[in-house]
Formats: C-alpha cells, sequence, structure tokens
C-alpha cells in the first residue's frame, strides 16, 4: 500500500502543479506554469527535498527573477502569497488501533458510499465533509456519521480529486460533541473502509488549525506536503497594489 500511496500523491501533484516526477524527485527549487487560469495566479508548494512554484505564465518569469537563490522559508514568505495547508496520508501503521470505540457514550454509527450518499441530502451544517450543489450533486463518494438519540453529531466524508482512487478526507463535529473525539474516531473509521476499497486519502489542515492536526495525527496520518492557498490576484485580490509594486 505504501507504494500505491505515493503513486496517488505524485500522480495528484503533478497534475495540481503542471510538474514531472523527476522534479518531484530533486532537491531544487523548480518553476512551473499552470496554464487553465484565467487571472494571474501563484500557488507553492513542498514535497520531500523538492520546492515548486506553479503560477500563470504572465507572472512566471518575474517570479523566476524575485525567488532564484532565496531559500525555502524566504520563499513561504513571500508577501504575494497567503495561507498554508499541510497534507497528510495514512501512515506505514495505519491499522484498527487508531479507532477509538468506548467514549463513554453510545453513537449509532452509519457508513454511506457512491449512491447510498443521495439521500443524505437533508443533512445540512456539515459543509467540510458532505455538501450538495442546487442540482443535489455531490462530489462526496463516502460518507461515515455518528447520531446521538437520532441526531447527525458528526459526519467525515471523502471526496474525490482530479486522481482516481484519490480522495480527500473531510471532518465536521458540532461543538458540544468534540470533546469525545468522534473526529478522530470518523476519520479512522472513514480511512479504514475506503483503504479496503484500494482507494488512498488524504487529510488537509490550515497551519494555524492546531485541532485539526492533532485530529489527522491521532487518526493515524502524517504529514507528506505543504501548499499554499491558491492565491489570484483578480480585482478582489487585497494585496493589488503590493502585487502591482513588486511584479
Amino acid at each position: 500500500m505504501k507504494k500505491i500511496i505515493k503513486i496517488k500523491i505524485e500522480d495528484y501533484l503533478m497534475n495540481e502543479y503542471n510538474c514531472s516526477k523527476e522534479q518531484l524527485s530533486g532537491d531544487n527549487l523548480f518553476f512551473t506554469i499552470k496554464t487553465d487560469v484565467e487571472n494571474s495566479f501563484v500557488k507553492i508548494f513542498i514535497y520531500n527535498n523538492s520546492l515548486g512554484v506553479c503560477s500563470s505564465e504572465v507572472l512566471s518569469p518575474k517570479l523566476n527573477e524575485m525567488l532564484e537563490g532565496k531559500s525555502r522559508d524566504e520563499i513561504f514568505e513571500l508577501p504575494l502569497v497567503y495561507g498554508q495547508t499541510i497534507h497528510y496520508v495514512p501512515s506505514d501503521c495505519f491499522n484498527d488501533s487508531q479507532i477509538k470505540t468506548d467514549l463513554g457514550m453510545k453513537f449509532n454509527y452509519q457508513f454511506f458510499i457512491d449512491k447510498e450518499i443521495q439521500p443524505l441530502q437533508a443533512i445540512s451544517g456539515f459543509d467540510n465533509s458532505l455538501s450538495f450543489d442546487s442540482k443535489g450533486d455531490t462530489d462526496t463518494k463516502a460518507v461515515y456519521i455518528i447520531k446521538d438519540k437520532g441526531e447527525v453529531v458528526a459526519v467525515a466524508g471523502a471526496a474525490e480529486t482530479s486522481i482516481d482512487g484519490f480522495w480527500e478526507v473531510g471532518i465536521d463535529v458540532l461543538e458540544k460533541y468534540r470533546k469525545f473525539h468522534l473526529g478522530t474516531e470518523l476519520v479512522s473509521r472513514l480511512t479504514q473502509e475506503l483503504l479496503k476499497r484500494r482507494i488512498v486519502p488524504f487529510y488537509s489542515a490550515s497551519v494555524t488549525n492546531i485541532a485539526s492536526q492533532r485530529l489527522a495525527i491521532r487518526a493515524g496520518y502524517v504529514p507528506v506536503w505543504v501548499d499554499t492557498y491558491s492565491n489570484i490576484f483578480d480585482g478582489n485580490y487585497i494585496y493589488t497594489d503590493m502585487l502591482k509594486n513588486s511584479l
């Protein structure tokens, strides 16, 4: 499974950042161009020892000039970007021991996959893990829920990405239930179900969300890559003047 996870991660990164396997396995700064964006765009990421800067074509020459020779920290502190996300995958030792089964309360657990999810449209308030568009469609393909006395109190969902068999996990727990570590339990249970089906899950947490990072670790995940938010410099970007002065 370790080899499959590595392949899925690298396929995803190559697709998202228009880079090559050789670039991902290197230890140098590299630049790539994303051609499918309309506005000026930049996103920075690090995977193993490789450091990539993906941008729209119009920004690429100046970014090359600005960042060449700078350290990883200097590049991630670039004033033109904001927000960083840590991405996790299940560790090599992931197993059933991550699942907490006796939490002092009696909960009802239910698992749904593929077409079984459609009747869950009535559930609202769990947008990180389960959401439907106006047509009733959803990218979420697997869901684990917890009910307490008939009320849904926690939801973990896994949504498809651009890579087949590589799904992103999200979690929502009602505030008054968070002390029971239901998020950890649901993510662990959902991960187990996905791995049994040869689907590789990954979990994402903002660098400022310590609680989410702890949940990932408790659930048996390890950090693998970090990237900035997708910074799109359209008319609503608050640092437009800084961008003009810098570039």
